[in-house]
């Protein structure tokens, strides 16, 4: 069996539109013609490969043809790139982050391997603990995340720990924590989350006080830099990674709701094994530079 590459292109452009009309319009084909050849591909592969919804989602089978095709596009751009001599040509790389990372170390460490490679980001943004389920989907080619666990064919690279404060300004702590962060007060304090898919502050106030996160109010904004914002505005509470809040705890500008208490989130490097000279030169330079950073006393 061989695969087709008009087929690759119809099932591409399904899974990254969301629907066959969108995929149509990108191939400048027919709706009909993209339904065909998704056909004869499940037919040449003995299984299904889209879930027809909304949006159109791979299917397990699918999720391993879409690792494959991300894996082969880079491969092949930058291989034309090559033959082609001109040093200065952009790669585009797909990767997964969570928007802590973006917000804070990301660009530090990595800012010098986009620029000295020529890389063209294409960022998709999740929590960390489901950066990893995009690499299992296909969706990108490397991710940051928290699962310790590499995927079959993948290899995980510790990063390093980034260490979270539950924090406030003064005036948000003098109206609802008065008398302390107690469990009446944990109830009716609005806490401020990235989305329901992040469990940090619901974590922790489960542990401490054994409150389910619908037994408390919260705010939800996936901007990372708005979300913290809205928290230095008083809006709500919520974890902060101590490289962020610092100054402004030393300012007295944040305070610390429970000090001297930190929850610590390890990070992970997740890539395919076989890899591009850019994104074997990326893992390298995201490993080492994510280490010196995440790992020093100031983190």
């Amino acid at each position: 069996m061989k695969l087709d590459a008009k087929q690759m292109q119809a099932f591409l452009a399904v899974i990254e539109n969301g629907n066959f009309e969108k995929a149509a319009e990108h191939l400048n084909v027919t709706p009909s013609a993209v339904s065909q050849r998704i056909h004869a591909l499940e037919v040449s592969l003995g299984s299904s490969v889209v879930l027809r919804g909304r949006p159109c989602e791979p299917t397990e089978m699918g999720k391993k043809l879409m690792g494959y095709l991300r894996r082969a596009t880079v491969l092949e751009d930058e291989l034309l790139k090559d033959l082609a001599g001109d040093e200065k040509d952009c790669l585009r790389l797909v990767i997964g982050v969570n928007g802590d990372t973006l917000n804070t170390w990301f660009f530090p460490a990595l800012a010098e391997v986009f620029i000295s490679k020529n890389i063209l980001l294409d960022i998709v943004v999740d929590d960390q603990d489901h950066t990893y389920a995009l690499l299992e989907r296909g969706q990108v080619i490397g991710c940051v995340g928290t699962r310790s666990v590499p995927m079959r064919g993948c290899f995980a690279e510790r990063l390093g720990s980034v260490n979270y404060q539950l924090v406030a300004t003064p005036a948000f702590r003098a109206r609802w924590f008065a008398k302390g962060l107690t469990r009446e007060a944990a109830r009716k304090a609005p806490v401020f989350a990235y989305s329901r898919k992040d469990t940090l502050q619901s974590d922790y106030i489960q542990s401490r006080f054994g409150l389910l996160s619908d037994a408390f109010p919260s705010h939800y904004l996936p901007l990372p830099e708005a979300r913290f914002q809205a928290i230095r505005h008083g809006l709500g509470y919520g974890m902060v990674p101590h490289m962020q809040a610092r100054a402004l705890l030393q300012s007295g500008d944040l305070v610390d709701l429970v000090p001297g208490h930190f929850s610590e989130v390890t990070l992970y490097w997740h890539a395919w094994a076989l890899q591009s000279p850019r994104m074997e030169a990326l893992s390298q330079h995201a490993v080492n530079a994510a280490r010196r950073i995440l790992d020093s006393k100031e983190k």
